[in-house]
C-alpha cells in the first residue's frame, strides 16, 4: 500500500505568478506559463534549495539560521481569496497583490489539506505542500496600495484563507489550465492533537 494516495480531487490553475525582486515588496507579476526546478519556480525570488531563517520557526532556529527551503511557492485557492475579499468588503482581490505562486480553483478548504500532501501536474512536476501560510503584513501593504483603508482587514479576513506553502519534488513545466491532483499521506489524524489542544 503506498504512503501516498491520488485522490478524486483535483484542481485547475488559473494564475502563476513570481516575484522578481524581494526588496521592491511581495507583488507579484503574471506569467502564463513557468517551469518548476528542484530550486523553486524559476525567477521567483523566493527560490532556492535553502533559504534564512525567520520568525516562523524561531522554536526551532536562531534567526539567519541556513534550513532547506520549504517555502519556495505561496499556493493560494480562488474560492478563499474570495471569500477573504467578501469578508473584507470588497469585490475581490487579485493575486499579484498576495504575492502568489500559483492560484488553483477547485479543491475546498484547500488551506487545510494535509501537510505533506502533493499536487500533480500531467508533466509530472510536482509540488509537496509543507504548511499553512499565515497571513501577514505584506500582502495589507499591496492591498491598502489599490484600495486605501482597506489593508488593515486583510489578516482577520484570510485567517485559515491564505493558501499553503509548497516546495518542488519533481521538475516539470505548468500552464494556465494545467489540472493538478491531489495526493494526501494515508494516515489517520494524531490523536493527540485535540488532547494537546484541550479540545
Amino acid at each position: 500500500m503506498p504512503a501516498l494516495m491520488a485522490t478524486e480531487f483535483k484542481a485547475v490553475i488559473n494564475w502563476i505568478g513570481r516575484v522578481s525582486d524581494r526588496g521592491e515588496g511581495m507583488r507579484s507579476e503574471a506569467v502564463e506559463a513557468a517551469e518548476l526546478t528542484f530550486d523553486g519556480l524559476v525567477g521567483e525570488a523566493h527560490g532556492g534549495r535553502t533559504r534564512a531563517s525567520d520568525v516562523r520557526v524561531l522554536e526551532q532556529h536562531e534567526r539567519g539560521t541556513e534550513i532547506a527551503n520549504v517555502r519556495q511557492l505561496s499556493v493560494l485557492s480562488a474560492e478563499e481569496i474570495a471569500l477573504s475579499a467578501q469578508a473584507m468588503g470588497l469585490a475581490g482581490l487579485e493575486p499579484a497583490w498576495l504575492g502568489a505562486s500559483l492560484v488553483i480553483e477547485g479543491i475546498g478548504d484547500f488551506s487545510h489539506v494535509p501537510p505533506s500532501s502533493r499536487l500533480q501536474a500531467q508533466s509530472g512536476a510536482t509540488l509537496v505542500i509543507d504548511m499553512q501560510n499565515r497571513p501577514c503584513l505584506f500582502p495589507a501593504k499591496e492591498i491598502e496600495r489599490e484600495h486605501e483603508g482597506f489593508g488593515k482587514a486583510y489578516k482577520p479576513a484570510a485567517k485559515g484563507r491564505r493558501g499553503v506553502t509548497a516546495w518542488v519534488e519533481r521538475p516539470g513545466a505548468i500552464a494556465l489550465g494545467d489540472e493538478l491532483v491531489l495526493h494526501v499521506p494515508d494516515q489517520r489524524v494524531w490523536e493527540h492533537w485535540n488532547e494537546a489542544r484541550g479540545v
